[in-house]
C-alpha cells in the first residue's frame, strides 16, 4: 500500500515541478527569442546605415526608427535563418535541461515521498501491533473467565463455597482486564507528548516519599527492604505522573527481587537536571532483553515472566512515556543474578 502511495506522491511531485519548469522554460524561450531578434535587427540596421552612408551612434536608442525613416525595416532579411537556428538551439537546450530536471526530480521526489510517508507507515504499523497485542492480552483472561464459567455450568450441583471461589477467581480476571484497559488508555493519552499534563513546581522528595509509602506494604509482604537516600529538589513536572512513574520502577524492582533482597532509591541534582536512581538486588535482565524492556507488552525471559505472571509488560512502557513527556531520559544497566539499576534524568525546568 505504501509503495503505491509513494509512487503516486512522487508523481504529484514531478507534475508540480514540471509545470513550474515548463512555465519558466516558456518564459526563457520567449525572452531569449525576442532578444535575439532585436540583436539581429540591429545588425541589419547598421548594415543598411553603412550602405546608405548614415552615421549611427555606438549604442542605438530604443526607438531607433525615429532617427531616420530610411532605416525603418520590416521583417528580418539575411538574419532570418540564423534566428531560426538560434531558436532551435534554445529549444534543444531547454529540453535537455528539463530532462535533467525531470530525472533529478524523480529521484529526489521518490526519496522525499519515502521520508514523508515513513512516519505514517511507522505509526500504522505501531497501531496494528498495538491492536494485535492488546487483543492477545485481553484474550487470555477472557478465555479463563469463559472456561471457568463453562465448567461451573456443567456441574449439576455446585456448593456455595465452590461458587464463591469461582466468583473470586473471575473477579481477579476482571480486575486484571480492568488494569490492562486503564494502562492502555494511559498509553494512548501519553502519545500527545505531555500536552495534557499539568506542569507545576513540585518537590521531588515529597513525590518519592509518597510513592514509597504506597509501595511499603507490598515490600514488607515480600520481605524486601527499601532504602531511601533522597534530597529536597524542586522541579517543574506533573506531580501525579511523576509519582506514577516512580511507583512503576519500585513495583518492577519488588517483583523481581527475592525475599531478603534490597531496593534502593536515591536522587542527586546538578544545575539543569534531577537524577533518580532505582537499584535492586533482583534476578537481573539479560543483555539481549535490555533493548526491548520498554516496548509495550514485552516481557523478558521465562524466569522473569514466571515471577510476573500478573503483569502485561506495560509498566515500563508507561514510565518511559511519562519521562519522555517531561523531556527526560532513562538508562538501564543490569547483570543476571545480580540486579538492575534504572537512572531517570529529568530537567529541572520544563520547556
Amino acid at each position: 500500500m505504501f509503495r503505491s502511495a509513494r509512487i503516486k506522491l512522487t508523481g504529484w511531485y514531478l507534475l508540480i515541478i514540471m509545470l513550474i519548469s515548463v512555465v519558466f522554460s516558456v518564459g526563457i524561450y520567449t525572452a531569449m527569442t525576442r532578444e535575439l531578434e532585436r540583436g539581429f535587427r540591429r545588425v541589419e540596421i547598421r548594415a543598411k546605415a553603412e550602405k546608405l552612408g548614415i552615421p549611427l551612434p555606438k549604442q542605438l536608442p530604443q526607438h531607433w526608427e525615429k532617427i531616420n525613416p530610411q532605416l525603418k525595416s520590416g521583417p528580418l532579411l539575411f538574419a532570418e535563418e540564423d534566428l531560426k537556428e538560434a531558436q532551435k538551439r534554445i529549444v534543444l537546450g531547454l529540453l535537455g535541461i528539463n530532462g535533467i530536471i525531470l530525472t533529478m526530480s524523480a529521484l529526489a521526489g521518490y526519496f522525499l515521498a519515502g521520508k514523508t510517508l515513513r512516519p505514517i507507515e511507522k505509526m500504522m504499523d505501531e497501531q496494528k501491533r498495538f491492536v494485535a497485542d492488546a487483543s492477545h492480552e485481553f484474550r487470555t483472561p477472557l478465555t479463563a473467565l469463559k472456561t471457568s464459567m463453562e465448567v461451573a455450568l456443567r456441574e449439576k450441583k455446585i456448593s456455595a463455597s465452590q461458587a464463591r471461589k469461582l466468583i473470586e477467581s473471575n473477579l481477579e480476571d476482571v480486575n486484571s482486564m480492568h488494569s490492562l484497559a486503564n494502562n492502555l488508555l494511559s498509553l494512548a493519552n501519553y502519545q500527545n507528548n505531555g500536552s495534557s499534563f499539568n506542569f507545576e513546581e513540585v518537590n521531588l522528595f515529597e513525590i518519592i516519599k509518597k510513592a514509597y509509602k504506597k509501595i511499603l506494604p507490598l515490600a514488607k509482604e515480600k520481605g524486601v527492604e527499601i532504602k531511601l537516600k533522597i534530597q529536597d529538589c524542586v522541579i517543574k513536572a506533573d506531580k501525579t505522573k511523576i509519582e506514577e512513574m516512580v511507583l512503576v520502577f519500585l513495583d518492577n524492582a519488588l517483583k523481581y527481587t527475592p525475599r531478603g533482597g534490597k531496593v534502593a532509591i536515591a536522587t542527586r541534582v546538578d544545575k539543569k537536571y534531577a537524577f533518580i536512581k532505582i537499584k535492586d538486588t533482583g534476578i537481573g535482565i539479560a543483555q539481549k532483553d535490555i533493548v526491548r524492556i520498554f516496548d509495550r507488552f514485552y516481557q523478558a525471559d521465562q524466569s522473569r515472566s514466571q515471577n510476573n505472571s500478573q503483569g502485561f509488560g506495560l509498566g515500563l512502557s508507561l514510565a518511559k512515556k511519562i519521562i519522555e513527556a517531561h523531556k527526560g531520559s532513562v538508562t538501564v544497566t543490569s547483570r543476571v543474578g545480580k540486579g538492575t539499576v534504572f537512572i531517570v534524568k529529568l530537567p529541572l525546568k520544563h520547556s
